[in-house]
């Protein structure tokens, strides 16, 4: 008997509730003290096509989904088709007899557990909606895995207004009893309550934890236009907007949006947009408005797939150097790649602060993998982080002694900032170049002197980064294999490495959170001590490697590159490791 330790798959087809229903189960494994992982797979497509979501579930911390599947909710054929093969060993499969018929080729194995629950009839007697399948599903399952119902009750009751939760109650009830009747003691897997239940742990995706960080960063307007996988953000917000006296609006287009979000922080809010690589090409020319009229924004690019539409609804890392070297010209900019939920949340406050404590643009590059995974966290701390506005005047901070210059030259680039109404001052500023007026100018060595009074910020940046984790280390100082890599890839690395536990060679992991300005000192100094490199990306060419070259002059060992929209499972990333080295 394995005890809680299980891999959950529940499929299906699109409009069949599918992530809610993992997300619910996960939610039940959560509050009874186990950590969980939750992560979705769907088409672009309102109804049909195929859609599974992966719950995987142990005592320990996990960082991923696992490259294997213990137990397969099917809601149709198709998912059995699917993912059959992705069965260990002995697994089973929930699925409707009555309306899924399986043979022996078909299958073409008989090592699997089959439990057949009636879903669509018990759905009939309760006159309920087709979609409620996936509800008796769940409770046969907690029936199959002998675990606690009450459980997945108490979450039933937190998910849905009190008429439809008593209906998917009956609906999880009826599950469960069937399955206790017909398949008690079948199973290989159970699952237990722990001693960290009623723990205060948080189940929430990379999405829902940049929503938070904004929030708690103090961000009053966030305007954005519906591109998957930024799109959740937007809906998380502006349910919220009153309770915490923010504006949320959806633009007609990601160039309103970002033209808003700028205009709100000139009139003295913070303000951030949200977008994937097609909306983030159409906001490149409002970005560099912002660096040129210094204004601080926060923006979060959602990569997926590309170029064009590519894949819309799966995961990609090809818009790092887009992020970099986005919009005309030449001008400082901070590009922050948080790994996991927790960071999501912190890097989010990061961001707000860096962006008006030096007037500039902050990126916040995610990718669907990571922002719309469920992961587990602990309580986050609103207090470590504190809010920086920079040089925002206020209306007793400026006199008025002398005629306010918006643009005004300074030892280390950054002007004191008035928003419009402060008393005294005339803010100007202009999408030209401009005078420290504000005023509009192409006088050459005017021109050459503001360029450099923009960058001269890029100095006192880089110094205060020296204050941030820049870069962070997991594993030995030395080992015979450094991994590197930024982003999403965080949690299939960790869990790779958790994976080859004692086995030689050992292997630390250097996560690269800050990558514009390139954090070199820090890079570099692991990279000495290194004895074989490895970077791994989700994309084609390596953009990872080709900042290591072009700011340390140095070349990594061997690159691990994916970049069919899907993540990295760890087993599969530890043998390609093994391969290359």
């Amino acid at each position: 008997m394995i005890v809680n330790k299980i891999s959950v798959l529940i499929g299906g087809e699109a409009g069949a509730g599918i992530t809610r229903s993992g997300f619910l189960f996960a939610k039940a494994c959560l509050r009874g003290g186990l950590h969980v992982f939750g992560t979705n797979d769907y088409q672009s497509l309102i109804r049909g096509g195929h859609n599974f979501y992966i719950v995987r579930v142990d005592t320990e911390e996990i960082y991923s989904q696992a490259d294997t599947i213990d137990l397969l909710l099917a809601l149709n054929r198709e998912t059995i088709l699917l993912h059959k093969d992705k069965l260990v060993h002995g697994g089973g499969i929930v699925y409707d007899g009555e309306e899924i018929a399986l043979n022996d080729e078909e299958m073409d194995r008989d090592d699997l557990k089959l439990y057949s629950v009636p879903l669509k009839r018990v759905v009939k007697e309760l006159d309920g909606p087709l979609i409620m399948r996936n509800t008796v599903a769940l409770g046969a399952t907690v029936a199959i895995l002998s675990y606690d119902l009450e459980i997945l009750n108490a979450i039933v009751r937190d998910a849905f207004k009190p008429k439809v939760a008593e209906l998917n109650l009956k609906a999880a009830k009826m599950g469960y009893d069937y399955a206790r009747e017909h398949h008690a003691e079948e199973s290989t897997y159970r699952l237990e309550r722990t001693s960290l239940a009623g723990k205060r742990w948080i189940f929430l995706t990379g999405n829902e934890a940049v929503a938070l960080g904004a929030i708690r960063a103090g961000c009053k307007f966030f305007a954005a236009y519906p591109m998957t996988p930024a799109t959740p953000l937007l809906h998380f917000m502006a349910p919220l907007d009153r309770e915490y006296n923010m504006i949320v609006l959806q633009a007609e287009s990601e160039i309103a949006a970002i033209n808003m979000t700028a205009g709100a922080s000139f009139a003295g809010v913070r303000a951030m947009t949200a977008t994937s690589g097609g909306g983030f090409c159409l906001m490149s020319e409002g970005l560099g408005m912002t660096a040129m009229t210094e204004t601080p924004v926060v923006i979060m690019l959602a990569q997926r797939p590309g170029p064009s539409t590519g894949l819309p609804t799966y995961s990609g890392q090809g818009d790092l150097r887009f992020a970099i070297h986005a919009s005309q010209g030449e001008f400082p900019r901070v590009v922050i790649a948080p790994g996991d939920v927790e960071e999501c949340f912190y890097e989010t406050m990061n961001a707000f602060n860096l962006a008006e404590k030096f007037q500039i643009p902050v990126l916040l590059i995610t990718d669907k993998y990571l922002v719309e995974s469920h992961g587990t966290a602990k309580l986050f701390d609103p207090n470590r982080i504190g809010i920086d506005r920079g040089l925002l005047l206020t209306a007793d901070a400026y006199a008025g002694e002398e005629e306010y210059q918006r643009h005004k030259f300074t030892k280390n680039g950054v002007s004191p900032r008035a928003t419009p109404g402060t008393r005294a001052a005339i803010v100007r500023t202009s999408a030209d170049e401009h005078v420290e007026s504000g005023y509009t100018t192409d006088d050459a060595e005017l021109t050459t002197k503001m360029t450099d009074k923009r960058f001269k910020k890029l100095d006192a940046l880089t110094k205060d980064l020296e204050n941030y984790e820049t870069t962070k280390l997991y594993g030995p100082r030395k080992a015979d294999v450094t991994i590197l890599g930024w982003g999403s890839t965080k949690g299939p690395i960790r869990e790779a490495m958790k994976l080859l536990g004692k086995e030689s060679p050992t292997i630390n992991y250097l996560q690269i959170v800050y990558l514009n300005p390139f954090p070199v000192a820090n890079v570099q100094k692991v990279l000495k001590s290194a004895k074989q490199t490895v970077v791994v990306e989700n994309n084609k060419t390596s953009q990872l490697s080709s900042l290591i070259r072009e700011y340390l002059l140095m070349t990594v060992d061997h690159e691990i590159l994916k970049y069919n929209g899907r993540p990295f499972n760890p087993m599969e990333l530890l043998q390609k490791i093994k391969e290359v080295l």
